[in-house]
């Protein structure tokens, strides 16, 4: 049996293939610290601000003729240190059904400009005979997630967004918008119509005297020279 051994030239082709491959593994982790690949190829962003309702109890003791001696104070001092704001929703959950407790807790929210709103979300704990629950309940928006900047890396087969992409816009609207609800459903209008409300300043400029009185320049001075 004879044996050859390799030639130069085998040799030279497997020692760069052995290189390469050294190459390829050294340079792999720095690759993946660059971040990932984008994968997002619409124009939409995956960053999409997120509403939650937040409620704030307060338990309150309540007799026949409305709220019990001294709850009332407590119930304004709790109402102050909410700072209820535009977009928050007042509600009275009270298993009697004590319309005199309920009127004294609408007055105190109707100067504060808030009405109060019908029924009541489900809170934790149960409502004591003799007592009602005022809630707050206050929407809240974010942008979970933001900023992301996993696929920072310049390889870009798929031609697809940022990971960041949306963050700032939406990040921003989540933060400027006075009743983060209208974000789900949009903003409820009343159904009236303002039209004659509107077009008062219309009118009012169609109907006033024209200053040059139709091309005559009516005479001011004195005639008495």
């Amino acid at each position: 049996m004879r044996f050859t051994s390799p030639s130069h030239g085998a040799r030279a082709v497997g020692l760069a293939r052995a290189a390469g491959l050294v190459l390829a593994l050294a340079l792999a982790p720095g690759l993946a610290g660059c971040g990932g690949i984008a994968t997002n190829r619409s124009m939409y962003s995956e960053h999409q601000p997120v509403v939650e309702q937040v409620n704030y109890t307060l338990d309150l003791s309540a007799s026949a003729q409305g709220l019990a001696y001294g709850e009332d104070q407590r119930l304004v001092g709790w109402l102050d240190a909410m700072n209820l704001k535009y977009g928050d929703k007042v509600y009275v959950d009270d298993p009697v059904n004590n319309g005199a407790a309920r009127a004294a807790v609408a007055e105190a929210t109707g100067k504060r400009g808030i009405l109060l709103a019908d029924g009541a979300p489900v809170t934790s704990g149960y409502v004591e005979p003799g007592t009602i629950r005022v809630i707050v309940a206050r929407m809240r928006a974010s942008v979970p997630g933001c900023p992301n900047w996993k696929s920072e890396s310049d390889f870009n087969p798929n031609n697809g967004l940022s990971s960041n992409y949306g963050c700032a816009v939406n990040s921003n609207l989540a933060a400027m918008v006075a009743n983060p609800e209208d974000l789900v459903s949009g903003s409820q209008g009343s159904g009236d119509t303002q039209i004659m409300t509107s077009s008062k300043a219309i009118e009012a400029y169609r109907k006033a005297e024209t200053t040059g009185k139709g091309n005559t320049v009516a005479d001011t001075s004195s005639k008495d020279n």
